[in-house]
């Protein structure tokens, strides 16, 4: 399924209280990643989510940002990881997209969070464009799957 064809997401309302997440961004594209961050925005905001926005250096540091705030005192509910990888020249695209992906599938595994990855691992810069559009948001779909999760959790008594 591609981009345009995967259906658009919609926020869901949890039982319970207000989710509170942490949108970590890596804003090395930063029109890339704001468009991929009003996208989360807009979804965490229809429903119902209070979120804080961290930004970090790059894709790399994302799940060290996770693992930060899991070791802080504030406390969230979930988190949405936002990214842009551009293939270039070099294989240094290869080795960001596996090691950030790795990394924050270790915190996921590791802690049990609810996280949604939003980090677009491309081949051009037109194609994350198409990414972080107004209707087909990979951003929304982050927020969308950290909600998600929320709710599983919560489901689960997982808390």
């Amino acid at each position: 399924m591609s981009t345009i064809d995967a259906p658009v997401p919609t926020a869901v309302r949890l039982e319970g209280p207000a989710p509170r997440l942490l949108v970590v961004r890596a804003p090395y594209y930063a029109t890339v990643v704001d468009g991929l961050r009003d996208g989360a925005a807009r979804l965490l905001a229809q429903a119902g989510a209070s979120f804080d926005v961290l930004d970090v250096a790059g894709a790399l540091e994302l799940a060290g940002a996770v693992r930060l705030a899991v070791r802080g005192k504030r406390r969230y509910d979930g988190y949405v990881a936002l990214g842009c990888v551009v293939k270039g020249e070099t294989d240094h695209y290869e080795h960001i997209c596996r090691e950030a992906m790795a990394g924050l599938t270790a915190m996921v595994l590791q802690f049990g969070l609810c996280l949604g990855n939003g980090v677009l691992t491309v081949t051009t810069l037109d194609q994350a464009l198409a990414r972080a559009g107004a209707e087909h948001n990979k951003g929304a779909e982050a927020a969308a799957a950290a909600l998600g999760q929320i709710r599983a959790a919560r489901w689960l008594g997982a808390e």
